[in-house]
């Protein structure tokens, strides 16, 4: 497959709700190795996709992080869109365990809609073309790229995972949802761009009201998620080329800037940072002469 180096962050917001205006849940593009990677497929991601320019009939590989619905909301939908946009050769979905369950209940609600377009348009059966692949921690098998997966720690979900990409041209690490967790800069040593994710609990309160579900919200965020600082403290030991700050908690909230994001970053790591915005495109940095 001919594709470029580059990062793509689709959607950056933390969380499955959308508000008029503001960002759409998790999901990134990583053209890396040859290999086009959607990792997390939240609520928007087909249209991020396409407006990144990528023709939705060349989707190569899926990755689910865990099945948080701003991870895995649009997996379905993101699929059968593809396939109606063209798709007529395979697509490998790696996901935690249950991600077979959560395409096969998609399948089986559109039952009526696949064998029509099969019977009417001549379509490959999409159920052939998609392949899951459950995975645990460790290496993952695919073909011409270097992927690796570590259990983070995002309670009260068992299998979430942070994954890992390497090719011979550079290597991102995504930290998926995980509390602050110090295994994970091991895992990410050296990596060029580690896209963590980040809090601003001075936020939270803001959030939780606006939300619903009071100090029961409040307690989940917190106990789950990274503070900003945190995530600075990994990038740090890691020592890795940017830190990117991802799923962000608030990620709507006007009353807390980019600038904010970059003074809770600052007393910890003081290499290059990017607070994620939907659509942002990045590219590893050209080798010296």
């Amino acid at each position: 497959m001919d594709t470029v180096n580059r990062l793509v962050l689709l959607g950056t917001k933390g969380g499955p709700a959308i508000r008029p205006g503001g960002p759409m849940p998790t999901a990134s593009l990583l053209e890396i190795g040859g290999r086009r990677c959607v990792v997390d497929c939240g609520l928007g991601v087909s249209k991020g996709l396409v407006e990144a320019g990528v023709n939705l009939k060349t989707l190569d590989l899926v990755f689910i992080t865990h099945l948080h619905s701003d991870h895995v909301l649009e997996l379905g939908p993101l699929l059968h869109t593809a396939w109606t946009t063209g798709l007529a050769t395979p697509v490998q979905v790696f996901g935690p365990p249950g991600t077979q369950a959560v395409w096969d209940g998609f399948v089986a609600s559109l039952r009526y809609d696949i064998d029509l377009r099969i019977d009417d348009e001549g379509r490959p059966d999409l159920r052939a073309l998609v392949q899951v692949e459950e995975y645990a921690e460790g290496p993952l098998a695919v073909d011409g790229l270097s992927v690796r997966a570590l259990r983070v720690d995002h309670p009260p979900v068992t299998d979430c995972f942070a994954l890992r990409f390497d090719s011979p041209d550079w290597s991102v690490t995504f930290s998926s949802d995980t509390a602050y967790f110090p295994p994970l800069a091991e895992f990410a040593r050296g990596t060029d761009i580690l896209v963590h994710e980040a809090m601003l609990e001075r936020g939270v309160d803001r959030l939780v009201a606006r939300t619903g579900n009071g100090s029961r919200l409040k307690a989940h965020i917190t106990r789950s998620h990274t503070e900003a600082v945190d995530a600075a403290r990994i990038a740090a030991a890691a020592d890795v080329g940017m830190l990117v700050l991802h799923h962000l908690i608030p990620a709507d909230d006007p009353g807390i800037t980019e600038a904010d994001w970059l003074a809770a970053v600052a007393p910890a790591f003081d290499g290059p940072t990017v607070v994620a915005t939907d659509g942002l495109s990045l590219s590893p940095k050209p080798a010296a002469s």
